[in-house]
């Protein structure tokens, strides 16, 4: 069926054209920008993601080098770097945005019957971000330090599937806090975070919300107990209490009751305590519910080690939102593709694959199979491959 199709082609026709052209049309991509399409503008980039291209001047010799198959892949002809560097730049990174948002709905929908670390009816949501260090000579715009520059990647990852379902990108000087502020709420769903969310009058806002949530305490925080709930040591439940905070600021800001939670954990060998809102399961199902959060972690380790978002094309703020978010769009296409076509091997081994054959013609389901995939799988010695989709 596909054996007269290269790789790359087949690998795009599972975006939705159609949804694309309304994302174009709602942010005005072709207004004064007609030499390089967004649709060329967005194939070249995804070009570069999936096959690790370096710099812009690469991606050009790179498409330069193969000519007669652009067409076929859609790009229809050499795209010049200083070209592509003028539409990164003055194009509306919103576009990309929001057409990852349209694919992210789509994952979203096939990984909703996928297990999760914690079996539960609910909806499991980490949250937490990553700091991508810049040069602040070359992104003036990028605010974090004195003298560094840096962005912020504010994620909130759904552990079904281990899908981003909400990203914004700030320079590095926004606090991760100010990330709920941007949130739709669900209630029921439960936000699973670090200390570094931890303002009360948002995670009052949560409960109101009728949402849980799930944190480490801080250790200066004060509180009386109301009573203690027993706690199954054998579990590493050290202690469950029912408590009110006393400090005029934070009791007004959270003026009812809380659950903390000691436990544990006999592998790292360290005492954690957590904070949550949540009265209803017991303690053991908490502490395991924080430990789930280290998915979203591995997820920012996988994006910086096998996507470009490290090394950017352009300096200017658009180029760099733009760039991140088509490598999001990126990852989220191979992760709809491998359910697509039901293969059990991991993303890693996808994209190794996908990067050595972008120019073949071979069937996209006969390529990414065990077998074929199976010398990378072994040769591997990265860490994160059981981080899988």
């Amino acid at each position: 069926m596909n054996a007269g199709k290269m790789v790359f082609s087949q690998l795009m026709e599972f975006l939705p054209a159609h949804e694309f052209n309304r994302c174009v049309a709602r942010h005005g991509g072709h207004y004064k920008m007609q030499s390089l399409t967004c649709r060329r503008q967005f194939l070249a980039m995804a070009f570069a993601q999936l096959t690790y291209r370096e710099s812009l001047r690469d991606i050009e010799a790179c498409l330069r080098a193969s000519p007669q198959k652009l067409y076929h892949m859609g790009i229809g002809g050499p795209v010049a770097r200083t070209t592509l560097a003028d539409a990164n730049e003055k194009r509306n990174w919103r576009i990309y945005q929001d057409f990852a948002q349209v694919l992210i709905r789509e994952a979203r929908t096939l990984y909703a019957g996928e297990s999760r670390c914690v079996d539960l009816e609910q909806t499991v949501y980490a949250l937490d971000s990553t700091t991508i260090d810049l040069c602040l000579a070359l992104f003036p715009w990028a605010k974090f330090r004195r003298r560094k520059g840096a962005v912020t990647v504010h994620t909130q990852l759904d552990l079904r599937g281990n899908i981003p379902t909400f990203i914004k990108i700030t320079d590095g000087k926004v606090h991760d806090v100010n990330f709920l502020d941007d949130l739709t709420l669900e209630a029921g769903a439960i936000y699973v975070m670090d200390r570094g969310f931890i303002d009360f009058d948002r995670l009052y806002a949560l409960n109101l919300a009728k949402a849980f949530f799930v944190t480490r305490a801080k250790r200066n925080m004060q509180w009386r107990r109301l009573r203690s709930l027993p706690a199954d040591e054998a579990a590493g439940v050290l202690s469950d209490q029912v408590i009110m905070l006393t400090v005029a600021k934070t009791a007004e800001a959270y003026p009812e009751r809380l659950r903390r939670v000691r436990f544990y954990d006999a592998g790292q060998d360290r005492t954690l305590i957590f904070l949550t809102n949540d009265f209803i399961r017991p303690a053991s199902t908490i502490a395991h519910l924080y430990k789930c959060r280290w998915q979203i972690e591995l997820f920012f380790k996988w994006i910086k080690q096998h996507l470009r978002i490290k090394a950017f094309y352009g300096t200017s703020e658009n180029a760099v939102k733009t760039q991140i978010w088509i490598a999001i769009t990126v990852y989220v296409l191979v992760a709809i593709v491998k359910k697509r076509l039901q293969t059990n091997i991991s993303l890693h081994a996808m994209l190794q694959v996908i990067s050595l054959s972008v120019f073949e013609k071979v069937p996209l389901n006969e390529l990414l199979t065990n077998q074929h995939c199976l010398f990378v799988e072994d040769g591997s010695s990265n860490p994160l491959l059981p981080f899988d989709l």
